[in-house]
């Protein structure tokens, strides 16, 4: 339910960082250490974007689940973290933002190149649409608190698919004005992508020490893109370890202030 605050506050053509009530928005950054831990100027440029956002995206809740004002709140703070220094232009091709309790059962329909079709179900903690809505499992958006220790935020994965879409479909390379600029990008990329899922196979096949980002990101450059952003965001510092080139590169491109490419 949202409460007459967020109603007011959707009425807005903009919004200012004093529009989230200041009980609201501590608690939110309680509940979220990684986002306590970003420097002051930074959590209250991240407050007045996340009020921005409120006013031009419309959520919803599945299977009977109520979207309260913490909730909006937080999947907003989350989902803003990576264009914190872009501008909220990297989202203005959906609106909605559909939260379910917990994880979703998805039916999935294939062809492949003999022609027979395939169909099967796929748990899903988020997904995102191409120019469409944000799913998200409410379950892990609340525990992102706890989970950022191991790089883990579904809220940061989905919403870096929806930035990786902007140029077309996500292929793990972000909007880029050039490319040379491309190119510099997949020099870094595909070398941690290729080491990333050795270390996988390794470990999957051989009892190879495991890698700290999530394996699934070993699925595809796209996953692997999304799943490396979640551990940037939450644990830079961790990150940073095992991925000190890719640290670097998202450096370069998260905290410099530029329209998008469509």
């Amino acid at each position: 339910m949202l409460l007459n605050w967020l109603r007011t506050l959707l009425g807005r053509v903009r919004a200012d960082p004093g529009a989230i009530p200041e009980a609201l928005w501590l608690g939110t950054l309680a509940h979220y250490p990684f986002l306590a831990q970003r420097p002051e100027a930074e959590q209250l440029q991240l407050r007045g974007l996340v009020s921005q956002f409120l006013t031009q995206k419309e959520f919803s809740g599945a299977h009977g689940l109520v979207v309260t004002d913490e909730m909006a709140v937080a999947i907003a703070a989350q989902a803003c973290l990576p264009v914190l220094h872009l501008g909220l232009d990297y989202y203005d091709d959906f609106k909605g933002i559909v939260v379910h309790p917990g994880a979703m059962l998805a039916r999935r329909e294939v062809t492949d190149g003999s022609g027979v079709v395939h169909r099967y179900s796929e748990v899903l903690l988020g997904e995102a649409m191409d120019r469409g809505p944000v799913t998200l499992s409410w379950q892990d958006v609340a525990a992102a608190g706890e989970s950022a220790s191991q790089g883990y935020n579904v809220v940061v994965h989905e919403f870096i698919h929806k930035i990786d879409m902007r140029d077309g479909a996500a292929n793990g390379c972000p909007p880029l004005p050039s490319r040379g600029a491309r190119e510099a990008w997949q020099a870094v990329m595909q070398p941690a992508y290729d080491d990333f899922c050795e270390q996988v196979s390794m470990a999957e096949r051989f009892g190879g020490a495991p890698p700290w980002l999530d394996r699934y990101g070993a699925t595809s450059p796209a996953e692997f893109f999304a799943v490396a952003c979640e551990a940037y965001f939450v644990n830079r510092p961790r990150f940073a370890q095992d991925f000190a080139a890719m640290a670097g590169l998202f450096d370069e491109y998260f905290k410099r202030n530029k329209a998008p490419t469509h």
